[in-house]
């Protein structure tokens, strides 16, 4: 990928544990990184495929004056998110923050944080078999697309389906999510456990009756397992209230463990059900 580089921009701010820091400030030398497409750019000398790294810079100086953080790392992390916030076109950001001035008490040449945040492509199952199901599902997609620092990339439609476990319950409304985010996985859980409790969501019986769920199906290529997360989804690959929103949105998507697609997967299971999905 391109990339458009800042390197040691000379600002003067106020971060610092010290009183005088805080009071008097130092000097403080900032690199940034900044990945992204250039080539609509380069190939029609488009300015609005690009970024303008002057104005980048007049940003990075006034946030850098304009905030005070006890913790250089605080800063580097705050801005590396607000400049991919505030400039779409980037995707990804290497940042440093250089304190050459930094109160220690032997010889040094310099000081500093550098940090990498970028975007990342998340697929997401969301469901709900309690009320208004499709208001729930609305008000999610809404809440993912009001999140600062996340894109709603696609929604599929939305399917009914029958409960599956526990099935003395209602039938389900699910759907599968695209987004991309800057969000960490343990950020966007915390996110998804905030809208699910917004939604009055109970956890009283495993499998059992909800106002909203969502899972986290797949983060990039990534593989976590914690007791907090999965990914990907250990059971998604069983899962046809799952696999055929996914394989509406992301059909040749590729399963990061079973090498297989998401239409490959469907494929698979369909034969064996009672009975198709219906969308609605």
């Amino acid at each position: 990928m391109d990339k458009i580089v800042i390197k040691n921009l000379r600002v003067y701010a106020h971060h610092g544990v010290l009183p005088q820091e805080t009071e008097l400030g130092q000097e403080f030398f900032v690199t940034c990184e900044m990945y992204l497409n250039l080539n609509e750019a380069a190939d029609g000398d488009r300015l609005n495929k690009t970024v303008d790294y002057s104005a980048i810079a007049a940003y990075i100086n006034k946030f850098m004056a304009k905030n005070t953080y006890k913790l250089i790392e605080t800063a580097a992390h705050k801005l590396s998110e607000q400049i991919l916030i505030k400039y779409p076109l980037i995707e990804k950001i290497d940042l440093e923050i250089h304190k050459p001035h930094a109160p220690i008490d032997a010889q040094f040449e310099d000081v500093y944080v550098s940090v990498s945040k970028a975007y990342h492509t998340v697929y997401l199952s969301v469901g709900s078999n309690i009320g208004d199901r499709k208001a729930y599902l609305d008000s999610a997609v809404k809440s993912f697309e009001e999140k600062s620092g996340t894109k709603v990339v696609k929604v599929s439609k939305y399917y009914e389906t029958a409960p599956v476990g526990y099935t003395d319950q209602p039938d389900f409304l699910n759907s599968a999510v695209c987004i991309r985010t800057i969000l960490s996985p343990d950020e966007l859980l915390k996110f998804v456990h905030e809208i699910e409790n917004e939604q009055k969501r109970e956890r009283t019986i495993h499998w059992g009756p909800r106002t909203l769920d969502i899972d986290i199906l797949m983060y990039d290529d990534l593989r976590i397992t914690s007791e907090e997360l999965c990914i990907p989804h250990l059971r998604m690959h069983e899962r046809m209230f799952v696999l055929e929103p996914m394989s509406e949105i992301a059909p040749n998507l590729l399963h990061p463990v079973l090498n297989k697609t998401m239409s490959m997967l469907r494929d698979e299971i369909k034969p064996n059900l009672p009975q198709d999905l219906n969308n609605i």
